[in-house]
């Protein structure tokens, strides 16, 4: 990868942001079907064994309370979390001729499709340490993947949107493109169960996920090659090797502010989108094929608030609405912990969280890319280098160490107790997360990131 590369000539369109978006559509699919359905699969209720869901993994805690499946999606968020400073600096680094992030995207999108589906396949029938190490593997081979397309993807978002308002389109499109990803990957039980009588439960979700993660595979070439990305980036490469160009990355006070904040978000949406389904069926008394009648909702009207936000968040900066998302999110969390015991009819309960949880969603969906594009830029005009793709790795380190911490949260938690216990406690323990991360995103510090971005404007303009 030595050949030179051509400056940007074209002016970004909204058509090259909606292709641009389709690439976010197939990933979000991808990581919804593991986010949602892992631990659904893997650790079923007794309404799914009844259905006839077997049990493949080890089902019991090893250690300290913590389960098999908890253990092993933490590790598989670790590795990943390590994994993306090194492809950031790959990819900040890239010389190819068609630019820095494309072809990191087009050589790794159909193997990570693959990867998913071999997740939910299991080589020994019941019970076995085999299966145990089988999904060790394959999901860190999912989360391998998923960095390799992903922090490439995510440091285009700047790179493409080269002012706050080009940012906000952008961070709204994929936001977009996202939220219908994961609806999608809610469909999940709604699929497999026209094929469960012929193929069995475990069968039919496993053909299910196999024809999702064709649609996604798609999905995610369409930017690979309709968008021709020198034409419309700079591919300039850095040339930082990776961990001092992590370590200049968190040496910027207010990305460490934020990121501080993520984690904190992450642990606690983590959660909630985990046990969604465990709160549909177990706590609500819904079908599972429910939730995507929940999520659909959630979806929908989320979407219904993106021009409000959009434009909002112009007048009014991003910081006040994500801070206000936070806590009206952390109320969300903990009506949910409330969930079957309000003595309303099953469905009501369900679609009010939805809807009540669709409104923080659309700040959240929209807003915190937007502000790590700003800071990134920020801290470019400052140094004189660029490094979006570390920003946008660094960013993802923080959501993956959440993440993981979250899977071991929730699995734990889960047991505790009966009779729905351990889940609504963790709703409750999401909730006060999702505060916290509210508090400390209060000191950031948005006017002296804006000051910086807009001197340059300004600079340019003369």
């Amino acid at each position: 990868m030595n050949e030179t590369v051509q400056a940007p000539k074209k002016k970004i369109t909204n058509k090259i942001l909606w292709l641009f978006a389709v690439g976010q559509l197939g990933w979000s699919m991808l990581s919804g079907i593991v986010s949602n359905w892992l631990v659904f699969f893997y650790m079923p209720e007794d309404s799914q064994i009844e259905l006839g869901q077997k049990t493949f993994i080890t089902q019991t805690s090893i250690v300290l309370g913590l389960t098999v499946i908890g253990c092993i999606t933490a590790i598989g968020r670790l590795f990943d979390a390590v994994t993306d400073p090194y492809i950031a600096s790959k990819s900040d680094r890239c010389r190819h001729k068609d630019g820095r992030r494309i072809p990191f995207m087009r050589v790794i999108a159909v193997p990570f499709a693959v990867i998913t589906v071999l997740i939910f396949v299991s080589p020994v029938g019941h019970v076995s340490w085999a299966n145990n190490i089988t999904l060790l593997v394959t999901l860190l081979l999912f989360y391998l993947f998923m960095t390799i397309y992903c922090t490439p993807y995510n440091a285009l978002l700047p790179e493409l949107g080269r002012d706050p308002t080009d940012r906000i389109n952008v961070s709204t499109y994929i936001s977009v493109t996202f939220f219908l990803g994961s609806a999608f990957s809610y469909l999940v039980p709604n699929i497999a169960g026209i094929f469960r009588d012929s193929m069995g439960y475990a069968n039919s979700f496993r053909l299910t996920i196999g024809i999702m993660a064709g649609v996604a595979a798609i999905c995610m070439l369409v930017p690979v090659f309709t968008i021709r990305e020198p034409d419309y980036v700079d591919t300039t490469p850095s040339e930082t090797p990776a961990f001092a160009s992590l370590s200049k990355t968190f040496s910027n006070v207010e990305f460490r502010k934020f990121v501080a904040s993520d984690i904190f978000y992450w642990v606690a949406l983590t959660m909630f989108q985990t046990g969604l389904s465990f709160y549909t069926v177990t706590l609500i008394g819904l079908d599972a094929d429910k939730t995507f009648i929940l999520f659909a909702t959630m979806t929908a009207m989320s979407l219904v608030f993106y021009l409000p936000v959009n434009i909002l968040a112009k007048k009014l900066g991003k910081k006040k609405l994500v801070i206000s998302a936070f806590v009206f999110f952390s109320l969300v969390f903990l009506y949910t912990a409330f969930a079957g015991k309000l003595g309303m009819p099953k469905m009501v309960n369900g679609l009010s969280i939805s809807v009540l949880a669709s409104i923080p969603m659309a700040v959240l969906g929209i807003l915190p890319q937007a502000i790590v594009a700003d800071v990134a830029q920020a801290d470019g005009i400052k140094t004189g280098e660029s490094r979006e793709g570390m920003f946008f790795a660094a960013r993802t380190f923080a959501m993956k160490l959440g993440q993981a911490l979250a899977m071991v949260l929730f699995t734990s938690i889960k047991g505790i107790g009966e009779n729905g216990f351990g889940l609504r406690l963790t709703a409750a323990v999401a909730a006060a997360l999702c505060l916290i991360g509210g508090i400390i995103l209060g000191l950031y510090n948005e006017k002296s990131v804006k000051g910086v971005i807009d001197s340059e404007t300004t600079e340019t303009e003369e």
